[in-house]
């Protein structure tokens, strides 16, 4: 780990070119800067400006630039395998994530001006990430949190801390992109022309921070010492030889390759649940959907039956009306025909008989055939279904085939998406400033809208005064035409009068004669059901005997249930006296108060009310003396006793008061 006071690098002996590398990436920002944010310094040194842009062939600052891209791609790359491996939550152990905020801290103060001249202020990072909740006003929570931070107190700390939160937001990528967009207002004053913030090196730093919200991290800002120097990166983690990498491999292969199978049942057995869950929550679909439906159809059939019982009711009433009417008045000729019915009947019985012996015969030859036919049907469908299946099976495995080509076709269309949509963002960035200024003009357009509005408003008002004004002779003279109307209706109405009362008796005859011929199909039918009837009334007499044998049966058992209930009540109360009785000896010994007998008490000592069978004696285990249930409802807990005893009310006051 590199020192603040002497800016010398360490360099241990298994990882000296790697910690060499690293150094590379710990250059102070500004000469001036504190000792808690000092770097050390890069062997590439820079004493003037002009080196760099007079040489033309190996740009040092271009290498500077590229050696920052290639290393955050590498960890960027490593924290994504990592995450997507293990299948777990970072926290700020986790060393990849520990070296990409060290990388991407280098990216961020690459460039950065120094303080100009000792009053002048301070370029810090912090005052640049400040100015993001400007542009987006989802940053304005991560930036208010950093700044009650107790633990943090220099500009660096904070600006490790707002680093942290956006990449737990998962905005980090966004934030990073708002800051690039606007790198001509905000950019421009805090970085040399030369640093990677303002260059083409920033996009595909953006890009590259777009894949990391795939990670999840879980960071504890507060217990992190984000003020000192943050350390030095490994750079053996990720530039392997290929000698140690075999080596490794070989050693691993043993020991990952049960974890690894682990990981894939884990993702099977997840990817399995996920696909349930999407069928449930489409089969829940389904069925509310039902329950919506068969609600409705409910409803429905409720109201059918509501409709369906008023006309029974109102059938029934019917009924009996012309039950009552009958009476005994059926006469002869309705008797004969019910016998003639009758012998009808039983010689259609007869040829029917004979008729069936007949076709008996030739129905058993048929069904013969028919089997056979059935059978060589059932014989050929089977055949056909076996060659469909094979011709299935070989499709299908065809159709796999193909799909794991397409499948990788499409992994290969996809990485080139994602190349294409990093670009089709930045046009779609354009196209939101054009929108903006389209808006402005909208806007200016709104408000001379408005200003004609309120000219309206004016003559609007102008016409409702004569609006109201013309209504007012409206309605005199409506009504001048509604007295004139109602003569005019009056004479009609004697008119329609005389003509309705003609219809009226023509539709009364019409009526009569209709009635009559229902009057007579009623008569045949109530006929039948009067012999229906009376079965019926044979079969309610039997069912009124057996209900009159059921009700004596029934007061019988009531009585005895009295007489058992008298019993247990008179047990019940010798057993309340007999607990009563031990409870006054056992308390007898312990207490002073002398505990009085039931057969003493006839009334309540508080409230003088007489006992009974209702009213129950109760002892106070305090006094002794006997009281109703109303004035000795609450308990205490005395000392004798281990749980709460009755009381009566005055010894529950004393109780409360000491």
């Amino acid at each position: 780990m590199a020192s603040s006071k002497d800016r010398d690098v360490e360099v241990s002996p298994a990882t000296s070119t790697s910690s060499v590398k690293s150094s590379f990436f710990e250059r102070s920002p500004s000469v001036s800067s504190s000792r808690e944010d000092k770097w050390p310094e890069l062997l590439l040194s820079r004493p003037n400006k002009s080196y760099y842009y007079n040489s033309k062939s190996r740009d040092p600052v271009v290498i500077e630039r590229s050696n920052l891209v290639n290393i955050s791609k590498l960890i960027v790359k490593e924290l994504i395998e990592q995450s997507l491996r293990y299948g777990r939550m970072l926290d700020s152990d986790h060393l990849p994530l520990h070296h990409f905020f060290i990388v991407l801290e280098h990216v961020m103060r690459h460039g950065l001006k120094p303080k100009k001249g000792l009053l002048g202020p301070k370029k810090e990072l912090w005052d640049i990430l400040q100015m993001v909740e400007k542009y987006s006003p989802e940053a304005a929570d991560i930036t208010a949190s950093v700044r009650d931070l107790p633990t943090v107190k220099t500009a660096m700390g904070r600006a490790r801390a707002w680093l942290r939160l956006a990449l737990m937001q998962k905005r980090i990528a966004d934030y990073l992109r708002i800051l690039l967009e606007h790198r001509e207002d905000t950019l421009e004053e805090y970085f040399e022309p030369h640093a990677l913030m303002l260059n083409e090196e920033a996009v595909i730093i953006t890009g590259l921070l777009v894949g990391l919200n795939v990670v999840d991290c879980n960071l504890c800002v507060k217990e992190e010492d984000l003020d000192s120097q943050q350390g030095v990166i490994d750079f053996s983690l990720y530039l392997r030889g290929s000698n140690s990498s075999n080596d490794l491999a070989g050693n691993g292969n043993g020991d990952s390759e049960p974890k690894q199978r682990h990981i894939n049942t884990m993702l099977d057995q997840k990817n399995y649940i996920e696909e349930l869950n999407r069928h449930l929550n489409a089969t829940v679909a389904n069925l509310q959907a039902k329950v919506e439906s068969l609600t409705t159809t409910n409803a429905l059939m409720k109201e059918d039956l509501a409709i369906s019982k008023n006309t029974m009711i109102q059938l029934v009433e019917e009924n009996n009306q012309l039950k009552h009417a009958l009476g005994q008045d059926i006469t002869k000729d309705t008797r004969m025909k019910v016998t003639e019915l009758q012998s009808d009947e039983e010689e259609k019985r007869s040829v029917k008989s004979i008729a069936s012996d007949k076709s008996k015969n030739d129905s058993e030859a048929s069904k013969n055939l028919e089997e056979e036919r059935k059978k060589y049907l059932e014989l050929q469908r089977e055949l056909d279904l076996q060659i469909s299946l094979k011709a299935e099976m070989e499709v299908a495995m065809k159709l796999l085939e193909k799909d794991i080509h397409d499948k990788q076709d499409t992994i290969i269309s996809l990485r080139r998406q994602l190349d294409d949509i990093k670009l089709i963002n930045l046009e779609m960035y354009k196209k939101l400033q054009e929108c903006e200024s389209s808006l402005k003009h909208k806007t200016e357009l709104i408000a001379k809208l408005e200003a004609k509005t309120e000219s309206m408003g004016s003559t609007i008002h102008q016409l409702d005064e004569k609006l109201q004004e013309d209504k007012l002779a409206r309605k005199s003279l409506e009504d001048s035409a509604r007295s004139l109307g109602q003569k005019a209706a009056a004479a009609e109405t004697r008119a329609v009068a005389a003509e309705g009362d003609l219809r009226i008796e023509r539709e009364w005859r019409v009526s009569l004669q209709e009635s009559m011929m229902r009057d007579r199909d009623k008569i045949s039918m109530l006929t039948q059901e009067v012999e229906s009837l009376k079965s019926i009334g044979q079969k309610y007499i039997s069912l009124q005997e057996e209900q009159h044998v059921l009700k004596t049966q029934y007061v019988e058992a009531q009585k005895t249930l009295e007489e058992v209930g008298a019993t247990l009540s008179e047990n019940k109360l010798q057993l309340a006296e007999l607990l009563e009785r031990e409870a006054a000896q056992a308390q007898a010994v312990d207490e002073t108060p002398t505990w009085t007998h039931d057969k003493d008490a006839t009334a309540c000592t508080a409230c003088a009310k007489e006992f009974s069978i209702a009213r129950r004696k109760h002892h106070c285990r305090r006094c002794g003396h006997i009281f109703c249930a109303a004035c000795s409802d609450k308990t205490v807990a005395l000392a004798g006793n281990t749980k709460p005893v009755r009381v009566c009310d005055a010894c529950y006051a004393e109780v409360r008061l000491t």
